[in-house]
């Protein structure tokens, strides 16, 4: 081709011309240059050929100062081209492109990306181009000739300026090409796709120049232009989805993403900021606009070589992101996105290696910690929480996601992907196969990814789907815990130190509220019989571990102040969490875990009760544990069941003494007068009682019973006829026959869902009746009323699960139980989302989830609609009723005072045990008056009679002469006064002889006459105790 007259780009390389016109360049004068019949090649003569261009820079500047001077050169060039090769490349044929052409040179020393005329020339040359490969097939002829060898260097020089100035005309007018930018290689009519067609065609890997070219484009920041025009085509997206092939767009970025810096590709020097993974794996739902792509990048190579690069920037791979699109699309929450999306894909390859996992758990632990927590639920699993259900511990942050990133996230950390990471991580693990060496260093970088992925996934998306996978399809909690035995076994904790931060912290951060859930799920059989998960051997062994984890946590190395603790990261797989945080979640998800084991050990006792309580609690916790922000009272708080049950009782009895104390002395309290008539004692009692403000409540209140006849009674209440009024009014109040409450199969009591049919005001009752339960407990005085278990949880404020139906309804339970193991196919049982109550005759239909009338019950939802089942029973039916009970209850009994008790805790408190009714600790605690003495005969044999008595003719002793059936919960020591029997005469008449024994409940006091046998005094004693005439034989 011949070159316009008067512009030779063939003189001697130290002419500023060629400098310029040749797009500066030294080497494209070295390669092109000839000597004599030879290639002017070798080292030394092109580094004469630089020092030539160094020089030739010095002229340059000399002669065009400024950039006006370069534009203008730069328009003579383009109307020069214009003539040579024509305005639309009329002129252009395929040896253009070769080493011995000048037409690239000119073009990509004038070309400006912003210049229309420029940019539909560049349009023009890459369809040539295309075209002429098309025709041909060698790309690598058409830019080096025959001989790649001798011209590599021009032509690698060539396409490298040629691939950028392709990539920068895109990037320059990709507005307005936006809606060009996701069509396919057919478009060819289009501006856009020419040019990415000719990038694909350019850096195919199997060319000789690719990893040049790759390299540096990555250097030049081709990518993140690339970046910015992806973003800008997926407003387009829905265009290129309806066409359902892969665009040219996502062929560049596939032809882009095999080069990794490993072999067969040789790039290297790549700044972390400008590469694929920085710039593109940022890109808002990228799989979804490149469906191919990802299934390319997900490919076991690459994937994992892309990962680990990921990994090795540790927590500073979030600093080497690009800047976030907006507050909606950060970029590590993009990145993590897609990167989720992905690993399904990536693990399921059959030789993922241990390694993969590793750093794929490592990057996403990342990348989680960073993100808000997701606050909103996507499962209708949701709906099994009742109302009333207070068993939520963490405060959720406010995200600023959009919604369907957050979806993104959520949706992908899904059952396979956490079955395939923790199968990969725990496959062949010596702890999980049971070595006698315990766990090794492999063991330890397992759990140490696992459970540091797994903390920050907890702590930062909803649980429901995640913790069922967790308990029922993997073998987390097995392994876990045999990991913790055998640290524990082999006092080996201390050798998984990371950071000064005990390796312990982790696995029970993830250990217990899998453990807890899956407790939640499974039945009693397989609980208790079946023992699994674990043995019941191994959860005695589990009950010691977390009881001293948690008085180390709470006791040994509590602190007042979190700003007294050196924050330190835990370890590699969760450097964003100090210490501190982590020790406060353990401390909380091991008292969870305790208090549910606790639970199952009141329905059937496998281990003794004492195993849950602390080693050091001593008097001078016990002391502590009374005042107000002292340590050992933030403990009786937090773990009440690490103090045992005799000291919390002690520590109740002091606070409720101490508030009946502030409230001064009984004349303050005088007004609170009752006249109760025993036919009317509960309406009497409800009218007199509803009337008293809270303060007045907790003063004390005077009984006068009226007999049937209306004639007071005899007796001063000095708190013995108080004790008898809350006996019989609690008997008659919770009698099943009133209507407000109904029993179970065992005669426990609950309340009647149906007790509005009874009774108009039936919530105004629940009331009273919990203040009725609060004052008899403020008091001290015992009832005999036995609650069901899932009614106390209501003044705890706890939810009732599953295990706790057979308390309710044995017959339900049994019945679910069969669904829950049978084999066929359910949905041939026609059952469907409702339940049917049957309140006095009067049946209703209930769905138990939003139309659950047409939901019909399949082998994939029975566990869902079973567990319904129980909550519809155990906690809807009595919200109302346990509500205004413990609205009640409350206006005496603080909630802090009750959560120091567990259910079985709070019967005791409230009825005693039979223990209370022991006669030899009555004995011990007895002192005697009016000439009586320990030894003295009638003495000796009133011990024996009483000690012959049915535990019935027991009660009714110890209510004749206290006021009440029940003794002290801690023992007759604590009887104030003490009991004390008087001789009730001085002399043996047979006057006196002929006397029954009376009583004194407020002094607890028993007036016994001299008798002269075992059978009188016998006799005489069933008498009196029997008679029920009140308080007559006072």
């Amino acid at each position: 081709m011949n070159w316009p007259p008067g512009r030779s780009y063939h003189s001697k390389c130290s002419s500023p011309a060629i400098l310029l016109r040749g797009s500066a360049s030294i080497w494209e004068v070295a390669v092109r240059r000839k000597g004599t019949g030879r290639t002017f090649w070798n080292r030394r003569e092109l580094n004469a050929t630089a020092d030539c261009g160094c020089a030739s820079r010095t002229l340059l500047h000399s002669k065009f100062r400024g950039r006006k001077a370069v534009r203008t050169e730069q328009s003579l060039l383009r109307e020069q081209f214009y003539k040579a090769y024509g305005k639309y490349c009329q002129n252009v044929d395929r040896n253009s492109f070769g080493p011995d052409s000048d037409f690239l040179c000119q073009f990509l020393y004038f070309f400006k990306a912003d210049n229309i005329d420029d940019f539909l020339i560049l349009v023009q040359i890459c369809r040539l181009l295309w075209w002429f490969v098309q025709d041909n097939g060698d790309v690598v002829k058409l830019f080096a000739g025959v001989d790649y060898s001798s011209t590599c260097a021009l032509a690698n020089y060539r396409v490298k300026q040629f691939t950028h100035a392709c990539i920068h005309a895109l990037h320059q007018n990709r507005y307005q090409l936006k809606d060009q930018l996701l069509l396919t290689p057919e478009e060819l009519n289009v501006s856009a796709i020419p040019l990415l067609e000719v990038l694909v065609l350019l850096i195919n890997r199997k060319l000789p120049w690719s990893c040049r070219i790759v390299e540096y484009l990555f250097q030049n920041n081709a990518v993140g232009l690339l970046r910015e025009i992806i973003l800008t085509g997926k407003d387009n997206a829905e265009n290129y989805f309806s066409i359902g092939k892969g665009s040219s767009l996502e062929r560049v970025l596939t032809a882009v993403i095999c080069h990794v810096g490993q072999r067969p590709c040789i790039c290297s020097n790549i700044n972390p900021r400008n590469s694929l993974a920085s710039q593109i794996i940022t890109i808002p739902f990228l799989w979804h606009l490149f469906p191919n792509l990802q299934q390319i990048f997900a490919a076991e190579d690459l994937s994992q070589c892309y990962i680990h690069q990921m990994a090795k920037f540790g927590q500073n791979l979030i600093n080497l992101l690009p800047k976030d699109i907006s507050n909606e699309f950060p970029s590590y929450a993009c990145m993590l996105g897609n990167i989720l999306e992905i690993a399904g894909i990536a693990l399921s390859h059959p030789h993922c290696s241990f390694d993969m996992a590793i750093d794929l758990a490592a990057v996403t632990t990342f990348l989680l910690e960073a993100l808000p927590s997701v606050k909103t639920s996507h499962s209708r699993e949701s709906s099994m929480i009742a109302e009333d259900d207070m068993t939520g511990d963490d405060e959720v942050m406010e995200i600023a996601l959009d919604r369907k990133l957050e979806q993104q996230i959520y949706y992908a950390i899904n059952p396979r992907i956490l079955l395939q990471l923790t199968n990969i991580l725990f496959k062949g693990i010596s702890s999980v196969n049971g070595s006698d060496y315990g766990p090794n260093d492999r063991d330890a970088t397992a759990l140490d990814a696992i459970c540091g992925f797994l903390y920050v996934t907890f702590n930062k998306l909803p649980l429901e789907r995640i913790m069922t996978v967790l308990a029922y399809r993997t073998e987390l909690v097995p392994s876990l815990w045999n990991f913790m035995k055998q640290c524990h076994e082999n006092q080996k904790w201390s050798s998984y130190l990371s950071n000064d931060a005990p390796g312990w912290l982790l696995p029970l951060a993830v250990f217990c509220p899998v453990y807890k859930h899956m407790l939640m799920i499974v039945d009693n059989e397989e609980f208790y019989e079946q023992e699994k998960p674990l043995s019941l051997k191994d959860i005695r062994s589990l009950i010691i571990i977390l009881r001293q984890v948690l008085w180390q946590l709470l006791w040994v190395n509590h602190t007042t102040s979190a700003n007294s603790v050196k924050s330190v990261p835990v370890s590699s797989a969760s450097k964003g969490q100090s210490v501190q945080a982590i020790q406060d979640r353990v401390s909380i998800v091991v008292y969870e875990l305790l208090s549910q084991l606790q639970d199952w050990n009141n329905r059937r006792q496998f281990t003794s009760p004492s195993n849950f309580h602390a080693d050091g609690v001593n008097d001078l916790f016990i002391s502590q544990a009374v005042i107000e922000n002292a340590r050992a009272n933030e403990i009786l708080k937090q773990a009440p069941f690490l103090i045992p049950f005799t000291s919390r009782v002690k520590i109740l009895s002091s606070q409720l003494a101490a508030v009946r104390q502030r409230h001064g002395s009984e004349a303050v309290f005088t007004r609170n007068q009752f006249r109760i008539k025993r036919e009317r004692i509960l309406e009497d009692a409800y009218d007199q009682m509803s009337q008293l403000s809270e303060l007045n409540l907790q003063g004390l209140i005077r009984v006068t019973f009226v007999n049937e006849f209306g004639v007071e009674e005899p007796g001063i209440d000095g708190g013995g006829i108080f004790k008898d009024f809350m006996e019989n009014i609690t008997r008659a109040a919770f009698d099943v026959q009133y209507g407000l409450f109904k029993e179970t199969a065992d005669h426990l009591l609950y309340p009647n869902p149906g007790s509005g049919m009874i009774h108009e005001q039936h919530f105004q009752f629940f009331h009273f009746l919990g203040t009725l339960l609060a004052k008899a407990m403020f008091e001290g005085i015992l009832v005999d009323i036995p609650f069901a278990t899932f009614f106390l949880s209501k003044l705890k404020q706890k939810h009732n699960y599953l295990n706790d139906l057979p308390s309710l309804d044995p017959e339900l339970y049994r019945h679910l139980m069969f669904l829950k193991h049978y084999k066929g196919d359910i949905s041939e049982l026609e059952l469907y989302f409702v339940i049917v109550n049957n309140e006095y005759g009067e049946q209703t239909e209930e769905e138990l989830l939003p139309g659950g009338r047409n939901l019909r019950v399949t082998n994939e939802n029975v566990i869902t609609f079973i567990h319904l089942v129980a909550n519809h029973r155990l906690n809807f039916q009595i919200r109302q009723q346990s509500s205004h009970f413990l609205r009640g209850f409350q206006q005496l009994i603080q909630q802090d005072w009750i959560d120091m008790f567990n259910e079985h805790e709070l019967q005791l408190l409230i009825s005693g045990s039979l223990d209370s009714l022991d006669i030899d600790d009555l004995r011990l605690h007895t002192n005697y008056a009016g000439g009586y003495q320990s030894e003295h005969h009638v003495i000796e044999t009133f011990w024996e009679v009483l000690k012959g008595f049915s535990l019935e003719n027991r009660k009714k002793f110890l209510k004749f002469v206290t006021g009440c059936s029940r003794g002290p919960l801690l023992g007759f020591r604590y009887l104030e006064p003490l009991f004390c029997i008087q001789r009730a005469s001085s002399n043996a008449s047979d006057e006196s002889l002929d006397r029954l024994p009376t009583s004194a409940t407020c002094m607890n006091l028993l007036k016994l006459p001299p008798y002269t046998s075992k059978e009188q005094l016998e006799t005489k004693l069933l008498y009196a105790i029997n008679a029920d005439a009140g308080f007559d034989l006072s």
